[in-house]
């Protein structure tokens, strides 16, 4: 080889060399954080549990100029902003337009909402795979495993029972309506009958809430695969109403009337039930509470066995307290009559707890026992998740 073709070769293999090095060097340092390509994919986790219990949060959006998490689930790790507080956890960006934030503390195990707030738009999280409704809107949700939160979460070790969401034509209220429904494992396959729990979420939450951040579902199961709860059905109604002048959404007689006249009514004529107040059951929190106060402790011939979570009388003075019993006398009378307590669980960080007093002595100057059970902690599914747990294993033995 002559000495000019040796230069042009070492010059060619320079020159590649070269190439390579600054293709591998763009390669390490995209320039957008988006997916490239028809077919691509965001290559981020958005939500990642490391391994000292705190989590980090990730979301691309390069035009954005603020980002932050926000969550009522988390305070204070992630402040929620009550009372005009620092709210939502503060997101960083990278050159690729990456948004990432770290909690300085460990999350409990536990379930939660969240949301992006991107440049003051509510934004759920693009990557995610599980939601939860709100009344209006949608939360993004993940779980941090844990033996904490073990009672809540899926366990592969056990049989499962089966969620359907369900629609229903109310002639009381002219519309359509849905409920989620719980039937225990074997219902599907077998022939027997099952008691009935009618199950309500509150005034923020809807008809999916005790099963998508809820999760009755999984209590449900680990309940009864110990043998601490007996297979029953869930019927999770939707526990608002079309909106009406003069409708009070704590005393909303539109709901009690579906549930009774229409809701009932179907579930028994489409699910293997027990049909007897005996083998059905109420309870509710918040919101859910006051429709059980109302429609489901004064209904004992409908409902053996009642529930009340983060909610009592009172909220308006005493008047309420009064005309509640003004108006329901013979039925709480027939409600003491009962052997099974009515079960009533409350916070004491809970915004609600000042109803407790009146609504226990109400209880008790009608005879009615009540078994009591106050927690730390506030207005929160951290508690009416750990309430249900208490509450199932107390039915229809």
């Amino acid at each position: 080889m002559s000495a000019k073709h040796h230069a042009i070769v070492l010059a060619l293999l320079i020159g590649a060399s070269a190439t390579s090095g600054f293709a591998q060097d763009t390669a390490e340092t995209p320039t957008t954080c988006l997916p490239q390509g028809p077919f691509a994919q965001m290559d981020y986790t958005s939500v990642e549990v490391l391994a000292d219990g705190r989590v980090t949060f990730r979301l691309c959006a390069p035009d954005a100029q603020e980002v932050r998490v926000t969550s009522t689930d988390i305070d204070p790790i992630i402040p929620a902003g009550f009372g005009g507080g620092p709210r939502g956890l503060p997101l960083t960006r990278d050159a690729s337009g990456l948004w990432s934030g770290t909690t300085t503390l460990p999350v409990p195990a536990d379930t939660y909402r969240f949301n992006f707030e991107v440049d003051g738009a509510r934004v759920p999280d693009p990557l995610a795979t599980t939601f939860s409704r709100e009344r209006s809107g949608i939360n993004s949700t993940f779980e941090v495993i844990g033996p904490e939160g073990a009672f809540q979460s899926y366990d592969p070790a056990i049989a499962h029972g089966v969620v359907s969401r369900v629609e229903y034509w109310s002639s009381t209220l002219d519309t359509k309506r849905e409920a989620y429904v719980y039937t225990p494992s074997g219902y599907m396959t077998g022939s027997d009958s099952y008691p009935v729990l009618y199950l309500v979420h509150g005034a923020g939450d809807s008809a999916d809430s005790w099963t998508s951040v809820g999760h009755a579902n999984y209590i449900a199961d680990n309940l009864i695969a110990a043998g601490e709860a007996e297979r029953m059905i869930i019927v999770m109604p939707f526990g608002h109403t079309p909106a009406r002048e003069g409708a009070d959404m704590l005393t909303n007689t539109d709901f009690g009337d579906d549930l009774t006249r229409d809701l009932i009514p179907f579930v028994d004529s489409h699910f293997r039930t027990i049909a007897e107040a005996d083998h059905r059951a109420m309870a509710g929190l918040s919101m859910g509470g006051a429709h059980t106060l109302r429609f489901g402790v004064t209904r004992p011939d409908l409902f053996g066995e009642v529930g009340i979570f983060s909610m009592g009388l009172g909220l308006s003075g005493p008047s309420d307290v009064a005309d509640y019993v003004a108006a329901n006398t013979d039925a709480l009378q027939a409600r003491a009559a009962l052997s099974e307590p009515v079960y009533y669980a409350m916070g004491t960080e809970d915004f609600l707890y000042g109803t407790v007093a009146p609504t226990r002595a109400m209880f008790a100057e009608q005879g009615i026992t009540v078994d009591y059970n106050e927690t730390g902690g506030g207005h929160t599914w951290i508690n009416w998740r750990r309430y249900l747990k208490g509450f199932l294993p107390r039915l229809f033995r």
